[in-house]
């Protein structure tokens, strides 16, 4: 009889919490298309979530962070900010909660003494996107720029330049953006526009605009205007290639994502400082970079590295074959499916460009493997200051949750961990703790850094896209 009253009273409390884990997500949806304003939980997305997900992640603060919130508490202090007349910001509900909780205030006396600075007016003027190419970079970052279009105040997806575009390959590119084998469908509505070459996603035109010369392209008869191009085609990779988008009309940035030449390259969370207010074009650098990039920054800043390899184990691409065929690069010519394809990397060179000095310490090399997505970078470590595994392990979780870095790096304990369990993932470096090796002198490590090569990447593109337009919302996380 005891144990069926404590069952009756855990499921009530269970529903009890599941309806209040409803009230929070509906706070979170009307903060962010009424106002502006993204709720995360320790850099986790609150938006799109189920009652069970965000009970989920209340968990995961209690198990992983160590500051056990209840859902009671955040959706207190989400009432308390729909009080406020904050807009246009990015605000960490759990870390706000948290260091409520710790005090004897009010959560709006809380809010007016720790987020006073988020009352000023913020002026965001919108800016208009054209993406040049729809490859798989193309097709998500289209995918996310619609997502987060919110209240329309930050970046606005208005075309998509292609080298010639009719009819029937208008549909085609619907299917693709639509279906995807990887990162499965886009959750909203596509319709074609076949009059005037458009898709119609979630209600808003965007248009595919020939433009096999970007210097004749005229964006402006579209009503666009000061956009920032992002240049995902693949074909131009230097300052004097990317220069011919500045001709075309309507265009007033361009960003490029791949490694540039005679431009700037910069991962986010890492250098994007180092953007200038004359710069006009700059690179995102590799997706390789910018897994390393934040996980390296990190280590020698704190511990210094004499010297290193890098390693990556990358999934195939779309520039290999299918089946051995003429390729350019021999072992490249070989199935991309069946085989392991050693393959040349520059992306140990390029970790120079964001962390000066840091570059010439490094060699790199490359295997590619028979899988579509997700990929390992192996960092093979000598160390200026010794260290020990747990410090070392310490060191990269602080900066996974508070400081610079924690939208790039994302701290992963599972023993479970393997390829297909990082697909999605927003951050662009997944360091997995349990692979992580330091011998016994300390003087040397090994580091395994996960990345998904499509989805994380195009999440910095996005990042650096709101911080070179001037853009991105004031943070507090």
């Amino acid at each position: 009889m005891i144990a069926q009253q404590e069952y009756t009273q855990k499921v009530g409390l269970r529903i009890q919490n599941e309806r209040l884990a409803v009230d929070v997500s509906a706070c979170v949806h009307e903060l962010f298309y009424n106002r502006g304003i993204e709720i995360t939980m320790f850099r986790n997305q609150l938006r799109d979530k189920s009652a069970s997900q965000v009970l989920e992640l209340h968990q995961y603060a209690t198990d992983f962070v160590g500051k056990p919130i209840s859902v009671e508490d955040s959706l207190e202090m989400l009432l308390a900010l729909k009080r406020t007349a904050i807009e246009h910001a990015k605000l960490d509900i759990g870390r706000i909660t948290h260091e409520w909780s710790q005090t004897e205030d009010t959560a709006d006396h809380w809010i007016m003494d720790h987020l006073g600075s988020f009352f000023k007016p913020t002026t965001l003027e919108p800016r208009d996107v054209i993406l040049f190419g729809f490859g798989r970079i193309g097709r998500l970052l289209a995918r996310e720029l619609i997502v987060q279009e919110g209240s329309g105040h930050q970046l606005r997806l208005r075309a998509i330049a292609v080298r010639s575009i009719d009819v029937a390959s208008l549909h085609k590119r619907a299917s693709l953006l639509k279906i995807d084998s990887v990162h499965g469908d886009f959750p909203g509505t596509i319709k074609v526009d076949e009059e005037n070459l458009a898709l119609i996603i979630n209600g808003r035109p965007v248009y595919f605009i020939p433009a096999p010369d970007p210097t004749k392209a005229d964006y402006t008869a579209y009503g666009i205007s000061k956009a920032l191009l992002i240049d995902n085609s693949g074909a131009f990779r230097d300052d004097t290639a990317l220069s011919k988008h500045l001709e075309g009309k309507g265009v007033d940035k361009v960003l490029l994502t791949a490694p540039g030449k005679g431009v700037p390259n910069i991962v986010h969370g890492v250098n994007q400082n180092n953007i200038g207010k004359k710069d006009r074009i700059i690179s995102a650098a590799s997706c390789t970079t910018n897994a390393i990039s934040p996980v390296l920054k990190v280590v020698n800043d704190h511990f210094g590295i004499e010297r290193g390899h890098l390693e990556t184990i990358h999934a195939y691409t779309n520039d290999q074959n299918l089946v051995d065929n003429m390729h350019s690069k021999y072992r490249r010519g070989r199935a991309a499916a069946m085989n392991m394809v050693i393959t040349e990397t520059g992306a140990g060179k390029a970790v120079d460009k964001c962390i000066p000095g840091l570059g010439e310490k490094l060699t790199s090399s490359a295997i590619r493997v028979p899988v579509p997505n997700g990929s390992l970078a192996i960092l093979n470590l000598q160390l200026e200051r010794p260290t020990d595994l747990d410090t070392l392990h310490n060191t990269i979780k602080k900066a996974a949750l508070s400081g610079a870095l924690v939208e790039q790096i994302h701290y992963n304990t599972s023993n479970e961990l393997v390829s297909s369990d990082i697909v999605g993932n927003p951050s662009p470096s997944i360091y997995d703790v349990n692979a992580t090796q330091v011998t016994d002198d300390g003087k040397s490590a090994v580091l395994y850094v996960w990345y998904d090569n499509e989805y994380g990447y195009s999440r910095q593109v996005l990042r650096l896209a709101k911080h070179f337009t001037g853009v991105r919302r004031p943070v507090y996380y």
